[in-house]
């Protein structure tokens, strides 16, 4: 491919950089609560620290509006990116699957190294190998993608509801198994305190065995599937003309209040029905669960939709900036909590409170808003962006402006 071509395309949807920013920052709430906290608390918040007072009420505002959600508009963007990379790459007279599949490769590898030398919660193996995926139906029309995504994201919810239906039916000692992993014993807590608390190769030790069982396990039960459904929603969204602009404003405004009012209503309903059966795990890992699993849905769904009528309202030029470098940012992020929360750092692993970790959150935010739009007036791409369409197409990109 010619020099040229590595240039930013000029012909770049505004809309989905700046839902890939809003992406990246919302995800930001995930990182910190999955750097400071012990992993039991991700699914758990009984597990691990207090949930008292202002902390219950900090707890539940993410819950409602973040978990979950972020990472469900991050696979919608990249579903939509998909079909808008074989767009540009076969417009300019080549195939698109020798690319394509190049980048995602390397997806893949950085997010291996993301996962298992820096943070157990990478997301990037699990993007990558959806999106492999996920290219081979970009042929399908939009109705089809969109009713194939919506019945890809109920084989999570079913499959929980199988599990837990059939619970009576185990032996008991896989069912105190359960309960040691739901809540987690002090000894249990410690053992990862003190990991992560450690050096670096106490925390590979603990880190490696979690990333593991993250990225095989959960990814065939819930993850994998959760992601590519969204990127099927996101292929078939843009394909109705979503980010063009098509719909009516009406349409746009209406569609997402409706939809966030569905989803938060789902997650609300969710949390109160948990806390009334005391987070047992016997309700609360595989029917509890799903309230903000499926509110989830319609939530990441308005919210994409909400930003996309935004965007024709107004200038959003500090979330296109951080959109454009989101895989920087996600690195940024991970090296910011690393030396905040790990052993080689402050070491505050498991120190916090629900609410001490908003002004983390905020604090990171400012700081990929700054970075970005500072970096941006300078270079061209980030510097993995940049390393990636250099593995991608085999020629360096110009950098500096």
């Amino acid at each position: 491919m010619e020099k040229t071509s590595f240039l930013p395309q000029s012909n770049r949807i505004l809309s989905l950089d700046v839902l890939r920013g809003v992406a990246v920052l919302g995800l930001v709430s995930m990182a910190v609560h999955g750097f400071s906290m012990v992993s039991a608390a991700s699914f758990n918040p009984t597990a691990y620290g207090g949930l008292e007072g202002i902390n219950r009420i900090a707890w539940v505002v993410n819950h409602v509006v973040s978990d979950q959600k972020f990472i469900s508009i991050l696979a919608i963007v990249f579903g939509s990116s998909i079909l808008l990379f074989v767009k540009n790459v076969e417009g300019k007279g080549f195939a698109s699957a020798k690319f394509f599949y190049r980048r995602i490769l390397w997806l893949f590898v950085f997010g291996l190294i993301h996962g298992y030398v820096f943070w157990h919660g990478d997301y990037l193996v699990v993007l990558a190998v959806c999106g492999a995926v996920a290219y081979l139906f970009r042929g399908l029309s939009s109705w089809t993608l969109l009713a194939l995504g919506v019945m890809l994201y109920f084989v999570p919810s079913f499959n929980y509801w199988l599990f837990g239906k059939t619970m009576e039916f185990w032996p008991p000692e896989a069912i105190q198994e359960l309960e040691n992993i739901w809540h987690p014993d002090q000894a249990s807590l410690q053992l990862e305190i003190n990991a992560l608390r450690g050096g670096v190769f106490d925390q590979l030790a603990w880190r490696v065995s979690e990333t593991f069982r993250l990225q095989t396990v959960m990814f065939l039960v819930v993850n994998g599937w959760r992601v590519l459904a969204m990127m099927m929603i996101g292929m078939g969204l843009y394909k109705t003309g979503l980010w063009s602009g098509r719909w009516s404003l009406k349409t746009y405004f209406l569609l997402a209040i409706g939809a966030i009012f569905i989803g938060w209503w789902l997650s609300i309903t969710g949390v109160q029905k948990n806390f009334a059966a005391n987070w047992k795990v016997t309700y609360s890992m595989f029917f509890g669960w799903q309230w903000n699993y499926i509110g989830s849905l319609f939530s990441a769904v308005g919210y994409v939709v909400l930003i996309v009528f935004l965007s024709t309202k107004m200038q959003l030029t500090w979330l296109v900036n951080v959109g454009k470098l989101a895989c920087t940012n996600i690195l940024i992020t991970t090296l910011i909590c690393s030396f905040l929360f790990y052993g080689q750092g402050l070491g505050l692993f498991g120190k916090l409170e629900q609410m001490d970790l908003i002004f983390f959150i905020v604090g990171l935010w400012l700081v990929l808003l700054l970075f970005s739009n500072y970096w941006l007036r300078r270079f061209y791409f980030g510097p993995i962006e940049w390393l990636l369409r250099f593995l991608t197409y085999g020629n360096k990109p110009q950098l500096e402006k």
